[in-house]
């Protein structure tokens, strides 16, 4: 069962719509029992970074979540803040991150792009996947996801990098380790694409 994790953070209908469409079968949840039958979760979220966490931790599943990631190897997607709170820490706050991917969550600055920006990144741009299996399972070069973020994903093992975005310089939008998987983009709000990402989780 598809497991959406409900924390307070994140678009949840319109990942339910995406589904209900596919005629894929999910749960969502606000507690650990919601998660007992979960054979993959999505773990959502916008906003900061520390607030992402302070809201996990409150919600009580971040313990079971732990041990059914880590130790069940139950695949995982994390999307926007959800893919950043994968990392073991931000530039954007001061608590942990869950550590699950080793790497830092950097803010865009002129220095770590080519050119003097507009942050955050918003609206749409292409995704180009170093994987074609896996989550971008039969995607073609023109393949586009909606954006919306200050923050980006550095990872520490180049082996853990999936997909590149081009702004004003590449960088990580999409991450894989084992079960673990994150996007920086929005599925949910990026049309086709979207759905097809999310059906190809749902087939891991």
């Amino acid at each position: 069962m598809i497991t959406i994790i409900n924390y307070g953070l994140g678009n949840i209908m319109a990942f339910v719509n995406v589904y209900n469409q596919l005629n894929i079968p999910i749960n969502i949840a606000t507690q650990c029992d919601d998660l007992k039958t979960a054979t993959k979760v999505i773990l959502p979220g916008v906003g900061a970074f520390d607030n992402a966490m302070q809201r996990l931790e409150k919600s009580g599943m971040r313990p079971f979540l732990d041990d059914i990631v880590l130790h069940r190897h139950v695949p995982v997607l994390g999307i926007c803040v959800g893919m950043q709170i994968l990392a073991s820490s931000s530039e954007e706050g001061h608590l942990p991150g869950l550590g699950w991917i080793d790497g830092k969550v950097k803010r865009f600055t002129p220095s770590s792009l080519k050119h003097a920006i507009q942050v955050p990144h918003m609206g749409w741009n292409t995704v180009k996947p170093l994987k074609m299996n896996g989550l971008f399972q039969g995607f073609d070069s023109d393949a586009r996801f909606y954006f919306l973020h200050s923050y980006y994903f550095h990872c520490h093992k180049r082996e853990d990098i999936i997909a590149l975005t081009d702004y004003y310089g590449e960088f990580t939008c999409a991450v894989n380790s084992g079960n673990i998987f994150g996007v920086q983009f929005h599925p949910e709000k990026s049309h086709q694409w979207g759905i097809r990402l999310l059906e190809n989780f749902a087939k891991l």
